[in-house]
């Protein structure tokens, strides 16, 4: 499949935008993110509270592009094999069968992830990095395109099991819900009394799957110009300085904003990477790799911390002209 040329690709995830638009109100920014997340090949993580959308979201993401969609509800008791497959033995050839888990859907919502043990969490960590699972000594490869949407609830912080930096840093972006507006949740009330579950919501599929991975290729070949990734690498480079954080970004977080930056820029119809792009990138790529040298009494009140200190770098370092 030839790779699309930046106006199609833009064009495309504009009607996926509006398709999601249509259950999703007022939440123009989460859309962008969703979906410069997914175009980029990246893993997104949410974190707030129960309720605002979160699972909607996924949900109406995965239906609009016409991909598989797995729920996991991740508990305290929860195992690797519940997530990942297991395999049984089959009493009429004696041989052991691969049974797959959940996590082969093409979007997976990993809901509260934060609720379940490291060593379930740490089951998701191939799978998010090389896109496949190994049981067993045997290795599945997951279908194309593939992405973890999962959750984290800040409340009953107490009871949950934080995620590990390694964990943490596989996502590609962190974002929020935040509350509706008033009269964009009046309609939501007014629109869920009529539909029901989120599993009732009618929306049908507005690209193919294939279209997908090949917007997901084009990506590659978005253009970034010496002194925009100069002042990338700026930025990266004042977060290790900052004496606010305990580490500053890892090279692997340089890549990420990069590969965001790319997908910002074609989701705008461009071939090129603006400053801008890169700007527009850095809270959502950066702010949950950057863990505070004095931590934060709960996950909201930290992100509030780290971006306050992300908008004094960026007021220090001027875009390049």
């Amino acid at each position: 499949m030839p790779t699309p040329s930046p106006e199609t690709v833009s064009a495309a995830f504009a009607t996926i935008k509006q398709s999601i638009g249509t259950v999703i109100r007022g939440k123009d920014t989460v859309i962008d993110d969703t979906l410069i997340c997914l175009l980029a090949g990246g893993h997104l993580l949410i974190e707030d509270l129960p309720g605002l959308g979160k699972t909607t979201l996924a949900y109406c993401l995965a239906r609009s592009v016409d991909c598989s969609f797995s729920r996991i509800q991740f508990t305290s008791d929860m195992l690797p094999g519940d997530v990942l497959g297991v395999s049984i033995l089959d009493e009429k050839t004696g041989d052991f069968v691969f049974r797959k888990g959940p996590v082969f859907a093409n979007l997976v919502l990993a809901d509260e992830i934060n609720r379940t043990s490291p060593k379930t969490q740490s089951g998701l960590l191939e799978v998010m990095e090389r896109g496949r699972v190994t049981v067993d000594g045997v290795t599945h490869p997951l279908g194309e395109p593939f992405m973890v949407f999962a959750t984290q609830n800040p409340a009953d912080y107490e009871s949950a099991f934080p995620l590990p930096e390694s964990q943490t840093d596989r996502f590609l972006m962190r974002i929020r819900m935040g509350y509706p507006e008033f009269e964009d949740e009046a309609l939501i009330l007014r629109e869920a009394g009529a539909r029901g579950g989120y599993d009732r919501i009618a929306i049908t599929p507005v690209i193919s799957r294939e279209d997908l991975v090949a917007a997901r290729a084009a990506v590659r070949e978005v253009f970034i110009e010496d002194s925009v990734l100069r002042h990338l690498l700026k930025i990266v480079a004042a977060t290790r300085t900052e004496s606010e954080f305990r580490s500053g970004v890892s090279t692997r977080g340089a890549v990420a904003l990069q590969s965001a930056a790319k997908a910002r820029a074609l989701y705008a119809g461009r071939g090129y990477v603006t400053p801008d792009d890169v700007r527009r990138s850095v809270k959502p790529v950066l702010a949950h790799r950057l863990p505070l040298r004095r931590p934060a009494a709960d996950i909201l009140e930290e992100r509030t911390a780290v971006e306050t200190v992300l908008t004094r770098i960026l007021d220090a370092i001027p875009a390049p002209v």
